[in-house]
C-alpha cells in the first residue's frame, strides 16, 4: 500500500460527545492500515489533543484531525484556528487537569506544535515498526503456558 493511500483527514468541532465516534473512525483506519498494535496509544493521544482544543480554543471551534502512516511511523495532527501554542505543565499531585501533553509525550516517539497561517498544528508520532513493548510484558503466563507478548492482540472497549 502506498503512503498516498495511508492518509486521512477529518474536519470536526472538538465536542466531547463526538470523541467516541472519532476514536471508532481512527480505529477502523488503523486496522485497515495494519497498524492495530498502536491503536491504544494513538486513540489516547488524539483524545488528549481534541480535549485541549475543546478546553483552550472553544467548544464550537472547528479543528482538523489528520493521520499519515509512513513506513515506520504514524503521524497524528490536530489543527485549529488559535495561534496560542500549548505548553506542557507539571501539575500538583491533586490538580484535576494539566497532564494531557505529558501523557501524549509519554505515549509517543515525539510531539510538537507549530504555528500556521490560520492557527496552529499540534502533532505527535508513534513508532509502528517495530512496535516497542514494555519489558515486563515480554512473556505473559496464561494457564501455565508462556505466551509471547507479540502474539497478543489489544482489545479496546468504548
Amino acid at each position: 500500500m502506498e503512503d498516498m493511500d495511508r492518509r486521512y483527514e477529518l474536519r470536526l468541532t472538538a465536542e466531547p460527545s463526538r470523541f467516541a465516534v472519532v476514536r471508532r473512525i481512527v480505529q477502523a483506519h488503523l486496522r485497515h492500515w495494519h497498524l492495530a498494535a498502536v491503536t491504544d496509544q494513538t486513540l489516547l493521544g488524539i483524545t488528549e489533543l481534541l480535549a485541549n482544543v475543546y478546553q483552550h480554543v472553544g467548544a464550537t471551534a472547528p479543528c482538523t484531525l489528520r493521520l499519515r502512516a509512513a513506513t515506520d511511523t504514524l503521524t497524528v495532527e490536530v489543527c485549529d484556528d488559535s495561534p496560542d501554542l500549548p505548553k506542557a505543565r507539571t501539575p500538583e499531585p491533586f490538580d484535576a487537569g494539566g497532564r494531557g501533553l505529558s501523557i501524549v509525550a509519554a505515549l509517543c516517539k515525539e510531539w510538537g506544535a507549530q504555528l500556521s497561517d490560520t492557527g496552529k498544528t499540534v502533532w505527535f508520532t508513534v513508532a509502528t515498526s517495530p512496535v516497542p513493548a514494555p519489558a515486563l510484558l515480554d512473556t505473559v503466563p496464561l494457564l501455565a503456558m508462556e505466551v509471547p507478548a507479540a502474539a497478543l492482540q489489544p482489545v479496546l472497549a468504548d
